[in-house]
């Protein structure tokens, strides 16, 4: 049997271990020396620069030793003009799993009231190296998670921003800081990932933000303030670190002959619950990090969507108000539908972002309805040449309740329901392995108190289909698309008064030899994303094509 480096993807034991595409398979062409390096400032969700279409002739026939730095299509972090100031926040070298600690102090000279605050992670790694996973805690509030590009033998270099405003309560005072991206550095996986994160405050009229940001106890319980009349929590779900969650849309039921399996199948969903009552429900979105899917070459230049700034689940828990407002500690734990309790492979990091009546002491209220549909999760497998595995899942969940403030009574009710539906084939010895899925997320929170009653409705798709094959000759090839959408609309009353439309679509075809030393694999790839913002608030259109890691394509519209 072949080395396990299909797509099953224990390839993909890296994190924390280890457009246009043509219709034919990409083939393989006699080595020729690789063109310079295209230069670029492009970074993920930061200020862009335009950079001109390489010629063809600049496009070397197969992977060398660099190629363009890593670059999403994801829109720029927007600035307020003005006075601004710049702290830094952690400046390190990760080299093993000793995380960075250090100590935060807020800016002088801009005040403690910001309408921005944007964080800024540049970072630069040289030789071979698995993609890690990274965290930056300050107060022990994560702010931000993130992965690695995977580097050339020469080095790239790559930028992350972030809108991080709304952690505004947590930067007004200082605290101590610590970062980590878990990283092994020996003989043979060489690079130093080196990296410094600023944080940019922009002086101006207070942008709207939590008055509190809390994190929850050693023993997993929360205690709020008396007067909290919002309470929304964020959880940054990752199923990472190696192993089968890494891929956990793959798993299979324990009776089907494949290397990751889980006893109720691929089905996951992120559950938060308050005294052990079901309090929100969420679909995880499927990350792929930047060794996925057993082909590095996909994702040298343009990484899967998200993987550079990984957004985390919201989940309005205002309905619980009146409950977790009692003073006393109230347990606020997260689940993960199909891992079993106790084992690893996922981290769920809680943030609580609390708003709080300015002109009340003590804001009362109660739970009215919290009604959960029966979990829908089923597995087929049906075994032959091509095995298959057919999974269906769904689950609904609402909450309401009532908090009673110093501006009236206000009914805050949140649904949720959320549907997955998969198909995965595969062959003995999995050189042939293909995965098409669908994942839909959607919400609807309605705030109901003085005048017409606010409504945000939120519908998310997430989409993955891709093959993985490894042919006679050993070229594995990994063909792949990946969609991430969402559409929302928020009205008031029977009126809309905002509206937005995403559509981010990454495509990839690579091909490699494998078994053999990098400077005999002859990689070749064309990877392309595309991404679409649309909305009341403007239009932002870009999309990015690379051949053999160079950018010959960046064009935008609107």
């Amino acid at each position: 049997m072949r080395s396990r480096i299909i797509m099953s993807m224990l390839a993909g034991a890296t994190l924390l271990a280890g457009t246009l595409l043509g219709t034919g398979p990409a083939q393989a062409a006699p080595a020729q020396p690789a063109g310079a390096r295209a230069q670029s400032t492009d970074v993920p969700a930061a200020q862009s620069t335009d950079v001109p279409a390489a010629q063809s002739t600049d496009v070397p026939a197969e992977f060398g030793t660099d190629w363009h730095d890593p670059i999403t299509a994801a829109p720029p972090v927007t600035r307020p003009a003005g006075k601004s100031c710049q702290v830094t926040v952690a400046e390190a070298q990760f080299r093993d799993f000793t995380p960075y600690t250090g100590t935060y102090t807020p800016p002088k000279g801009c005040g403690d009231r910001w309408s921005k605050v944007v964080l800024r992670l540049d970072g630069k790694v040289a030789g071979r190296q698995f993609d890690r996973l990274g965290y930056l805690h300050v107060g022990g509030v994560e702010i931000f998670r993130t992965s690695t590009p995977e580097p050339s033998p020469d080095g790239i270099e790559w930028s992350v921003e972030k809108d991080v405003t709304r952690y505004s309560g947590t930067f007004r005072a200082g605290h101590d800081v610590e970062m980590l991206i878990g990283n092994v550095v020996d003989d043979t996986y060489t690079g130093v990932i080196d990296v410094k994160v600023t944080l940019t405050f922009y002086e101006g009229r207070q942008a709207a933000a939590p008055d509190r940001i809390l994190t929850l106890a050693d023993d997993s319980t929360l205690t709020t303030p008396r007067n909290s009349e919002r309470i929304v929590a964020e959880v940054y779900a990752t199923g990472s670190g190696g192993g089968c969650e890494e891929y956990w849309y793959l798993a299979v039921p324990k009776e089907a002959p494949y290397s990751c399996q889980a006893d109720d199948g691929p089905y996951r969903e992120v559950q938060i619950k308050v005294d052990g009552r079901l309090a929100g429900i969420a679909a995880p979105f499927p990350h792929v990090w930047t060794g996925g899917w057993s082909n590095p070459f996909l994702w040298y230049v343009v990484p899967g969507p998200r993987a550079f700034d990984i957004k985390p689940i919201e989940y309005d828990l205002t309905p619980f108000a009146g409950i977790l407002n009692d003073g006393r500690p109230h347990r606020v734990e997260v689940f993960v539908v199909g891992v079993p309790e106790g084992q690893s492979g996922w981290s769920a990091p809680v943030n609580v972002l609390v708003w709080q009546d300015a002109k009340k002491a003590r804001v009362t209220g109660g739970l009215t309805v919290r009604r959960a549909g029966d979990l829908a999760n089923s597995s087929t497998y049906t075994p032959g040449t091509e095995h298959r595995l057919d999974t269906e899942g769904a689950h609904r969940l609402t909450v309401a309740g009532y908090v009673d403030t110093s501006h009236g009574r206000v009914t805050t009710t949140v649904g949720r329901s959320l549907a997955n539906s998969s198909t995965h084939r595969w062959t003995d010895g999995e050189n042939v392995d293909g995965l098409d899925a669908t994942w839909t997320d959607d919400e609807s929170v309605t705030v109901d108190g003085r005048g017409p009653a606010r409504t945000t409705r939120t519908h998310r798709t997430y989409t993955m289909n891709g093959t993985t094959t490894v042919g006679a000759d050993d070229r594995l090839r990994t063909v792949l698309t990946l969609g991430d959408r969402a559409a929302v609309v928020g009205t008031r009353g029977e009126r809309r008064t905002a509206w937005s439309r995403l559509d981010d679509t990454y495509t990839g075809d690579a091909t490699f030899t494998v078994n053999v030393p990098r400077d005999q694999r002859h990689a070749v790839g064309t990877t392309s994303e595309r991404y679409r913002l649309h909305g009341s608030a403007g239009c932002y259109d870009r999309s990015l094509t690379t051949v053999q890691g160079v950018l010959t394509e960046d064009r935008r519209g609107c």
